[in-house]
C-alpha cells in the first residue's frame, strides 16, 4: 500500500520574527510523523504571530491570550482514506515557544519539534483530556521525537509537560473542534 502524504507549511508571521523558523525542517518532521502513523492525506502547518494565535484561541477555544499550538482536524479519519483527504491544520506560535521552552522541552529546537508532533497527533485524533489518554499521547510524542527529531535518546532536560502543570487539564475534541496546546 502506498501512503500519500502532503504537508503544506508556511511562515505567515508579519511580526514576532525574533525566532528563526526553518519551515522545511518542520514540514519534514510533520511528514515523518504522518508516515510513521500511516496517515494519508494533506495537512497544513502554519507558523503565526502571537496576535493571530490569540485570535484563533479566542474564536475556537474560548480562551484569552496566545497559546503555543492549535490543531484543527478537518475530515473524519477512517481505515480507507479517500484520495485528497484533508487531515487538518496545525498552527504554531514560535514566539510563545520561545517564552516557554526553558520550563517545558528544555531547548527552543525541542520545543518547536514537540509542538509540531503534538499538533499533528491532535489532527490524527489523539487527545489528552483524560489521564490515560495523556499518558498514551505523551508516550507516542516521545517515541516520534526519538525516531524523527533526535534520532537517538532524548537529551537531558527534555520534558513533555510544563513544570508548573499540576496535571493535564486542557483538551479538545478530536472529532472536529480544534484541539488545544501542549
Amino acid at each position: 500500500m502506498t501512503i500519500d502524504v502532503t504537508v503544506v507549511a508556511a511562515d505567515e508571521r508579519s511580526a514576532d520574527r525574533d525566532v528563526d523558523v526553518d519551515v522545511g525542517r518542520w514540514e519534514r518532521l510533520a511528514v515523518d510523523v504522518l508516515l510513521d502513523r500511516r496517515a494519508q492525506g494533506e495537512l497544513t502547518l502554519t507558523f503565526v504571530d502571537t496576535d493571530e494565535i490569540a485570535a484563533l484561541n479566542a474564536e475556537y477555544m474560548g480562551k484569552q491570550g496566545p497559546t503555543d499550538v492549535l490543531s484543527f482536524p478537518l475530515d473524519a479519519l477512517g481505515d480507507a482514506a479517500p484520495e485528497g483527504l484533508l487531515l487538518g491544520d496545525v498552527v504554531v506560535c514560535p514566539a510563545v515557544a520561545a517564552q516557554q521552552y526553558g520550563e517545558h522541552a528544555g531547548t527552543l529546537d525541542d520545543e518547536l519539534a514537540l509542538l509540531v508532533v503534538h499538533g499533528v497527533l491532535h489532527v490524527l485524533g489523539h487527545d489528552h483530556a483524560e489521564a490515560d489518554e495523556a499518558e498514551e499521547m505523551r508516550a507516542l510524542e516521545l517515541q516520534l521525537l526519538t525516531a524523527h527529531h533526535w534520532r537517538s535518546d532524548p537529551p537531558d532536560g527534555f520534558r513533555l509537560v510544563h513544570s508548573d502543570d499540576p496535571g493535564d487539564d486542557h483538551g479538545g475534541d478530536p472529532a472536529g473542534d480544534p484541539a488545544d496546546e501542549s
